[in-house]
Parts: structure tokens; C-alpha cells; sequence
């Protein structure tokens, strides 16, 4: 009888194990499952987060070479202006637009002088309605250039009184602020026609407006 007991005891024993060993096996079994979804849903997250970041970079270089193509149009003075303005930190979106030049034989500069004709104020009145019109946050340089007729100096100065003469008449007539114009003259340094003749002279003294937004 006792004999009996002890085997029907063990006979238990070991079937409590079985099933203790079935239940164990089954939660980890559960836990590397439940491990695998957590491992696959950071894989899926980092993937997803360098595709974004790839395209993020695909349409940075897009940009890049976009701004290259529209620097290697422009003019010198015009790269020009839009460095200066960057560093000035004077740009939303560090990009150029147009640039309008007014010449002597448009806007009647005349030599050695410096006031706005008739003709050069109505330039600068269909000039300032279309900035008005396009309601845009421009920046915009205001260069002044002279012929080669007299000194450096004299005509850096005489420039820099033509750009000056022109930001003064956007402001007081049109409202443009002045701290989204600057100035600056050339003086003789940057020719468009030969100043050997009356002609390239006359196109030489001007003004351009490069407009940047």
C-alpha cells in the first residue's frame, strides 16, 4: 500500500512538471514573439525616418542646383548684391528676382549730374507700382555707376548721390522702407558700353535696382 502511494505521488510529480515545462516554454515563446513586433516596428520607424531624411537631402541638392543655374545667370553686380544681403541677414528666402537698370539715354541723367529727371521718376513710378502689385517682402540695392569721365573718387561719389537720389524718391513717394534698401555706388568700375564714345557714356551712367526677396 504505502508502496502504491509513493509511485501515484511521483506519478503526479512528474506530470506537474510536464505541464509546468509546456507553460514556461509557452510565455517565452509568447515573450520573443511579443520582442520580434517591438524590433520590427523600430526597424520599420528608423527606415522610415531615412527615407524621410533621404528625400529631405535629394531636395536640398535639387535646391543647391537650382540656385547654382539662377547664379550663373545673373550679373556680377547682381551675385553681387545677393551676397551682401545674405550676410546682412536681409533675406527671407535668399533668392533673386529681377533687376531693372536706368541708363542715361532712358532716364536722362546727364553728365555730372545727379538729379531725377521727369523721365527717371516715371521709371521709378512704374518701377515701385510693380513691386506694390506683386506684394512680395523685397530687398532691394540700389547701384550707382558714372562713365569714366574724372577721378575715381569723384565718380564713386557721384554714383553713390544717383543711388541715393533714387532710394530717397522710393521712400518718400512710394512708402518703401529704407531698411529693405541699401546703396552703392561703382562709380566707373563697372561698364556696360565703351566709354570711348558719347553713346557708351551716356548708357554708363545709371542706376540699376536689383530686387531680391
Amino acid at each position: 500500500m504505502r508502496k502504491s502511494l509513493v509511485v501515484t505521488v511521483v506519478a503526479l510529480v512528474a506530470v506537474g512538471l510536464t505541464f509546468t515545462g509546456c507553460a514556461t516554454k509557452e510565455y517565452v515563446d509568447q515573450q520573443v514573439q511579443a520582442s520580434q513586433k517591438v524590433t520590427e516596428a523600430k526597424v520599420a520607424e528608423v527606415q522610415t525616418q531615412v527615407e524621410a531624411n533621404q528625400t529631405e537631402i535629394s531636395n536640398l541638392h535639387k535646391k543647391d542646383q537650382e540656385l547654382e543655374s539662377q547664379l550663373a545667370k545673373l550679373s556680377e553686380t547682381a551675385k553681387d548684391a545677393l551676397v551682401r544681403a545674405e550676410e546682412a541677414g536681409k533675406l527671407a528666402k535668399g533668392k533673386f528676382l529681377y533687376e531693372v537698370t536706368l541708363t542715361d539715354s532712358d532716364v536722362h541723367f546727364g553728365f555730372n549730374k545727379y538729379e531725377l529727371s521727369d523721365e527717371a521718376k516715371a521709371a521709378l513710378d512704374e518701377f515701385a507700382n510693380k513691386i506694390k502689385a506683386e506684394n512680395k517682402n523685397v530687398y532691394i540695392e540700389i547701384q550707382g555707376h558714372t562713365d569714366n569721365i574724372g577721378s575715381e573718387k569723384y565718380n564713386l561719389e557721384l554714383g553713390y548721390k544717383r543711388a541715393q537720389q533714387v532710394m530717397r524718391y522710393l521712400n518718400m513717394q512710394h512708402g518703401f522702407p529704407l531698411h529693405r534698401m541699401n546703396v552703392i555706388s561703382y562709380g566707373e568700375y563697372k561698364p556696360i558700353a565703351d566709354n570711348s564714345t558719347k553713346e557708351g557714356r551716356a548708357q554708363n551712367r545709371r542706376v540699376t535696382l536689383v530686387v531680391l526677396e
